[in-house]
């Protein structure tokens, strides 16, 4: 079996997927992107072409090692996403020429079933608690949202007390029956983490998401001395190089690679092994489309050390489409009771409708995360 051909579909809402085929018909998706910067990891699939067509597809870890090591500049998000996406495909690929699911490929189911969380509160928070309560009736039993908008590196503490009540109203609203996690998102630095981490202490989020930006992981250490808050971070790293500080320093209790942005699921099996080997759990960051979450619970079902999956159904970014749009049986990512089935069907388990994956890429989109500024001009995380 060779690969043939390399096709990229661009689809709203932002997201970019990739297919390959073989000349003995079995195909492979994928879903390599940096959100805002879709065209960009297109080229570089692009120039990976090279490496792959002609090639027997079931030589995986040979292929990802070529993709990586053959340039001699490396790492980064654009390149580690290019080649997560490929990886994804070939996996999908190989699951379906043995007739199984990719973890079987892996060795194996370790859990039954995988537990989901979900976004509430949008790019601003607001609403909350009525948004929880809506999840709850859906029957998740963990949300994540953004803590704060715009913050300074020092601020007003009226932010701080308006995400402390925030997880109040929830608190008051379900009490300790809906887990919540707080997605800094690397918009607080240093001085205020500290400060807005003690802060939400009483109210026993179940993490505290990139409390910085990753670039200054260091400062995790102070942040862990402040409040008993486990602390998540990763989803801004993009390879088991970039994990391996971030792990030896102890100060990290959840690591959150992205399968789409960290080499894929080759990569992200290898950063997860690294994790349990130091008592770190995983909770996979996927804020993507179906290619990317299916990946991720492939990915999740044989990994002991995975907790939680992120998903977007009905997040914020997804405008114009949602993640079971491009599917023709939606059924797979069924949720109850807070968790997802593990898929039976071979590759990564899902189906494509590619009609309508087509009809998507020719609309195309544009899609850029906003500039944020302080209230004195300067420029703000989002």
């Amino acid at each position: 079996m060779k690969i043939t051909s390399l096709k990229l579909y661009k689809v709203r809402p932002r997201w970019l997927f990739l297919k390959i085929e073989t000349d003995e018909g079995i195909t492979g998706w994928g879903e390599p992107v940096v959100e805002g910067r879709a065209d960009t990891v297109k080229a570089a699939v692009e120039e990976l072409k090279g490496y792959l067509v002609g090639r027997d597809p079931l030589k995986i870890e040979d292929h990802w090692q070529v993709m990586y090591r053959g340039g001699f500049y490396r790492g980064g998000p654009v390149l580690m996403s290019a080649i997560a996406g490929i990886d994804q495909a070939l996996w999908d690929i190989k699951g379906k020429f043995y007739g199984v699911p990719v973890y079987e490929l892996l060795g194996g189911a370790c859990h039954d079933r995988i537990r989901v969380y979900s976004w509430i509160g949008g790019d601003r928070p607001h609403d909350i608690a009525e948004e929880a309560k809506q999840r709850a009736q859906f029957g998740f039993t963990a949300v994540k949202m953004n803590a704060t908008d715009e913050m300074h590196y020092i601020d007003s503490f009226s932010k701080v007390q308006a995400v402390a009540d925030r997880i109040a109203a929830i608190r008051d609203a379900l009490g300790y029956q809906m887990d919540v996690a707080i997605d800094f998102h690397g918009r607080v630095h240093k001085p205020m983490a500290k400060v807005l981490a003690k802060a939400l202490e009483p109210y026993h989020p179940m993490f505290i998401e990139e409390p910085v930006l990753p670039q200054n992981n260091e400062a995790l250490r102070d942040i862990a001395m402040h409040a008993d808050i486990p602390i998540a971070t990763g989803e801004r790293m993009f390879s088991r190089w970039d994990f391996k500080e971030l792990l030896h320093s102890g100060y990290v209790d959840v690591i959150q690679p992205d399968l789409s942005h960290a080499g894929g699921i080759s990569e992200c099996k290898k950063i997860a092994a690294m994790a349990e080997a130091y008592d770190v759990v995983v909770a996979p960051h996927c804020p993507l489309g179906p290619i990317a979450l299916a990946a991720c619970i492939q990915l999740d079902a044989c990994t002991p050390n995975a907790f939680i999956q992120e998903q977007s159904l009905g997040i914020h970014y997804n405008k114009g489409s949602d993640l079971l749009d491009y599917l023709k049986d939606p059924a797979v990512f069924a949720y109850k009771d807070g968790f997802v089935d593990l898929p039976k069907a071979p590759g990564l388990g899902i189906e494509i409708n590619e009609e309508r994956v087509i009809a998507a890429d020719a609309q195309g989109y544009e899609w850029k995360n906003p500039v944020w500024r302080n209230v004195d001009g300067t420029v703000a995380e989002w």
